[in-house]
């Protein structure tokens, strides 16, 4: 995989750029595939949008995204011919993981579709639940679990796929993709939760579902006092505490460790700008 690493200090050409022998004007995108047919500098200029300015306020970050040696902070990749733009942000050359990772494509109907929105607080302690003992990438734990890390992870206050704290500014991105959107002429994009808790916190944003409900909807129902999933919080699993019922960070662990008898997957939300949803899965339930 080819990172891009030129700085973004160049400005955006207002009249259009020569591409492929052809011209993209700056006016006429509205996908990341149209995005990611200008020149480098023009789709730095526009994907760094989506950089939180709280995020680049709270580590100093220059703006053109290096640091006072020169060497790029912020990796973007965004070939021409791909619907897909992933992007790196590190506060400080060489760390061990990004404060800001990326990923978003185009969906078949040209709308935004968030496929990972991750921020990471360097500062607090790192589990490697991302990798086993040997070295090989657990996907998120969906090929794999390190399960001692994940233990750990979750006894530090955790859920599942973190590697470490986040840093409480969904609030804020989600602000800025919106703003993002918007001004690629869009009224709506969709994220895919990787796991339950992320579902419950994009509701809590105003997200609604395009796949997922029922399966929500079970959940909620296996958790209530009567339900199915209550007894199975019995099971000698480290996962599966009985304080899940009333967790919805505990919920999540347990229904990654295979609580629903199937993974959580299949599970598509949208969001409208500047709306809100109303939907809440989990009334009254804490983090």
């Amino acid at each position: 995989m080819r990172w891009s690493v030129k700085p973004a200090a160049a400005p955006v050409r207002q009249q259009g750029s020569t591409v492929d022998n052809h011209t993209t004007s700056t006016s006429e995108v509205h996908t990341i595939s149209s995005i990611n047919q200008l020149q480098e500098y023009e789709k730095r200029h526009i994907y760094s949008r989506l950089i939180p300015p709280e995020l680049i306020e709270r580590f100093n970050i220059q703006g053109d995204f290096t640091d006072r040696q020169g060497n790029p902070l912020w990796l973007l990749m965004a070939e021409k011919g791909s619907p897909v733009a992933e992007m790196k942000l590190y506060h400080q050359v060489g760390f061990a993981d990004p404060v800001l990772y990326g990923q978003i494509t185009d969906t078949l109907n040209g709308q935004l579709h968030i496929m990972l929105y991750i921020l990471n607080d360097p500062d607090s302690r790192r589990f490697d639940v991302d990798r086993m003992p040997d070295g090989r990438m657990t996907n998120f734990g969906t090929l794999s679990r390190n399960l001692e890390a994940e233990q750990k992870a979750m006894e530090y206050g955790l859920a599942p796929g973190q590697v470490r704290h986040g840093l409480r500014m969904l609030g804020s991105a989600i602000q800025g993709f919106e703003q993002f959107v918007s001004s690629l002429g869009n009224d709506l994009y969709f994220a895919e939760p990787l796991y339950y808790h992320n579902a419950i916190l994009f509701e809590r944003y105003g997200f609604a579902y395009q796949k997922g409900m029922k399966l929500m909807g079970r959940i909620a129902d296996g958790f209530s006092l009567d339900g199915d999933l209550v007894p199975q919080l019995d099971d000698p699993s480290p996962f599966r505490r009985p304080e899940a019922v009333n967790s919805i960070r505990m919920r999540s662990w347990a229904i990654h460790d295979g609580l629903l008898g199937e993974p959580f997957t299949g599970v598509t939300m949208y969001k409208r700008i500047r709306k809100s949803s109303g939907i809440n899965t989990s009334p009254n339930t804490p983090w």
